[in-house]
């Protein structure tokens, strides 16, 4: 039955967003290079810590556009394959699961319609990781597997397979969280940020050192002019609206209320508050700024951007 999976053909257009630790970093090249030779489409986000890593996959994976004509996974890498599943699988529609040989790809696959695969960057060998890829890439959803003993799965667990794709994304989607009870937003309360000098209107409170985080604000209608830093940097937005452009990668986020957002160290990003906004944000090291242009250009250049299309 191995051969029967792998002969299916894969997806007519597949996009794979992948990412690991220091200790998967290694195979994630050597699959990035191999999905590559079969002309899949790619986007590295790098090597971090292992939950940034897997959360900013999940994230991009849970915010896709699926369509007939695109399907976006993701590919993540650690030293087990289990610490960025773990937080890949905190965003909705995300099914991660670690994979340490073909026949378990093939029953995620078939059973969870696995669509980020974590591989384990210290016990699984090349050859395998590529074989475990192969199956996960051309396995379809409810397709025969070791869990199905090889044979087609009865028609009530097929109903329920499909039941549960529409079922499963739901989870996450519709709890509330009251920023009184939030613990984020408690560490601030009553608390004063201190102006940040180098960029007007924001100010800022260090909560924690290494590793370290913070508490952000700034004045609608700040701009940070682009600017990068030795190190990775993850945001979640607690209050306002802003915009980000990431200059390296030539993509834009827009963020509001409860949105998160990796930014790989090195990166070059400007910024524009819309409204009053604040944010966590947390880092490793400490803390540098190089800008890459004068605040007059960042705000010439962010009123070109919105001039093209709405904020």
């Amino acid at each position: 039955m191995a051969d029967s999976a792998n002969s299916t053909t894969a997806p007519p257009a597949l996009k794979i967003i992948a990412g690991a630790d220091s200790f998967g970093a290694e195979l994630k090249d050597a699959m990035l290079s191999y999905l590559r030779s079969l002309n899949i489409e790619v986007e590295d986000l790098g090597t971090t810590s292992y939950y940034n890593i897997g959360a900013e996959v999940g994230r991009r994976v849970s915010s896709a556009t699926t369509s007939p004509a695109v399907e976006t996974r993701g590919l993540l890498a650690c030293g087990t394959g289990v610490g960025v599943g773990i937080f890949a699988n905190k965003f909705p529609g995300v099914f991660a699961t670690t994979c340490l040989t073909p026949d378990q790809a093939r029953n995620n696959r078939s059973i969870n319609n696995c669509n980020v695969l974590a591989l384990s960057g210290m016990s699984t060998p090349l050859d395998t990781a590529k074989e475990i890829v192969d199956t996960w890439l051309h396995t379809p959803f409810k397709a025969p597997c070791p869990a199905s003993k090889s044979e087609p799965w009865p028609e009530e667990i097929s109903k329920f397979f499909d039941e549960s794709m529409i079922e499963m994304p739901k989870i996450g989607t519709s709890e509330k969280t009251q920023a009184e009870s939030c613990a984020i937003c408690c560490l601030v309360k009553n608390r004063e940020l201190n102006p940040i000098d180098m960029i007007p209107g924001g100010s800022m409170k260090i909560l924690r050192e290494s590793p370290t985080s913070a508490i952000v604000r700034f004045k609608a209608g700040s701009v940070e002019p682009a600017h990068h830093h030795t190190f990775g940097h993850c945001l979640v937005v607690m209050e306002g609206k802003k915009s980000v452009w990431n200059l390296t990668k030539e993509e834009k986020y827009d963020l509001s209320v409860g949105d998160y957002l990796f930014t790989p160290a090195g990166d070059v990003h400007r910024v524009k508050y819309y409204e009053d906004t604040e944010f966590f944000i947390k880092w490793d090291g400490k803390w540098d700024m190089f800008f890459d242009e004068d605040l007059e250009t960042a705000k010439i250049a962010v009123e070109k951007e919105l001039a093209n299309g709405p904020a």
